[in-house]
């Protein structure tokens, strides 16, 4: 098990703004995709049928960006333990040049899919994301 996490993801004509670059709202989509894929890849299939995480705030910075066909390498990983219901979950883009363009922090609650209820993040669900 990895705490990191790694996706490529290629810009195509339906993710460019009017600026002819990437779309802020896109950069957003590409971290829940990638926080999808991660929480996939790792979560054992009892966690991934018990829970589901929601997200509660965003806070991205914008250093460049990309155009039509280029592509970045998007990593994942998990800081620090979660506090309470929380967890934070960082992602970092990188363009061809291994600069990172656009990271993120990311806060998500974990929801009890049976009562649909948030609670605390178990132990067990968090242990094979951290370092």
């Amino acid at each position: 098990m990895s705490n990191r996490h790694t996706l490529t993801f290629t810009a195509g004509p339906e993710h460019i703004d009017e600026l002819g670059h990437v779309n802020n709202a896109v950069w957003v989509n590409w971290i829940q995709d990638i926080a999808t894929a991660h929480w996939s890849a790792v979560a054992s299939p009892e966690h991934q049928d018990a829970y589901v995480w929601v997200v509660t705030r965003h806070e991205i910075d914008y250093r460049g960006n990309i155009v039509s066909g280029e592509s970045v390498t998007a990593e994942t990983f998990i800081p620090e333990p979660p506090t309470g219901a929380r967890f934070d979950r960082r992602v970092d883009f990188r363009n061809a040049a291994d600069k990172i363009i656009v990271s993120a922090k990311t806060t998500w609650a974990i929801i009890d899919r049976a009562s649909g209820r948030i609670l605390r993040v178990p132990k067990d669900v968090a242990a094979p994301f951290l370092p």
